[in-house]
């Protein structure tokens, strides 16, 4: 469904990413792990058409994406929820909501989107008329899920969806996005938390300073040792 092949992305002189190729089949859920700095989110911006490569390719559904302007991106059924969550905190709940559909011109489709997103997220349908910037970290998560569900994706692509959220809303996150994914939707997940990263995907990928240095099953990279080690505080 998504194919990055040896993609290289350089900020100035520096080489943020190194020639990096992995796959997305549809209906997974692929997690893509490492630490800070490691390149995750210039991946995520590289495919979404907010950075250029430097070189290598990106295709989705065997369309080449890598000189695809970013707004035509969103129309080919590819979402993004950013890093930090960058939701329109001076409009409310709802017309955050509406933005997310923009692309969309059949009102039936924008209203059964609306109700697949408040069924989700019942929070968002309570607080529907309350400002966006009003509400807490994990509502404004959900808001940031929610706004890119609307525009009725093929695959959506999280960015540390987790960050900066308590214990309990982080597995409420993970709980939908692995409910996103049942209902058919593939998803991209880029997380620090690899171990709740893990306990969800179907594979994963660990990036280290810009090149791919393992990869396989989710399951066997929870169990494995040097995962343990560097990412799981074992």
């Amino acid at each position: 469904m998504l194919k990055i092949e040896n993609i290289e992305v350089c900020y100035g002189f520096i080489k943020a990413i190194k020639g990096v190729s992995f796959e997305v089949e549809k209906g997974e859920i692929i997690a893509l792990i490492g630490s800070n700095g490691a390149g995750k989110t210039t991946i995520l911006h590289t495919i979404t058409g907010l950075i250029s490569p430097k070189s290598g390719t990106i295709t989705f559904e065997g369309k080449d994406l890598t000189k695809t302007p970013a707004h035509k991106i969103l129309g080919m059924g590819m979402a993004h929820v950013p890093e930090g969550r960058r939701i329109f905190q001076e409009l409310t709940v709802f017309e955050n909501l509406k933005l997310g559909a923009y692309i969309l011109r059949d009102k039936k489709q924008i209203e059964k989107n609306l109700e697949y997103v408040y069924e989700h997220f019942p929070r968002l349908k309570e607080r529907k008329n309350q400002l966006a910037g009003t509400l807490s970290g994990g509502e404004q998560q959900m808001l940031a899920m929610g706004r890119a569900l609307m525009s009725n994706p093929k695959i959506i692509l999280m960015d540390e969806p987790s960050m900066g959220l308590s214990p309990i809303l982080v597995s409420e996150i993970f709980q939908i996005i692995k409910e996103v994914s049942q209902d058919g939707t593939t998803v991209l997940l880029v997380e620090q938390n690899a171990k709740k990263a893990l306990t969800i995907a179907d594979r994963a990928y660990v990036l280290e300073t810009g090149n791919i240095t393992l990869s396989g099953k989710a399951k066997d990279l929870l169990a494995d040792d040097r995962i343990k080690k560097a990412y799981l505080g074992e």
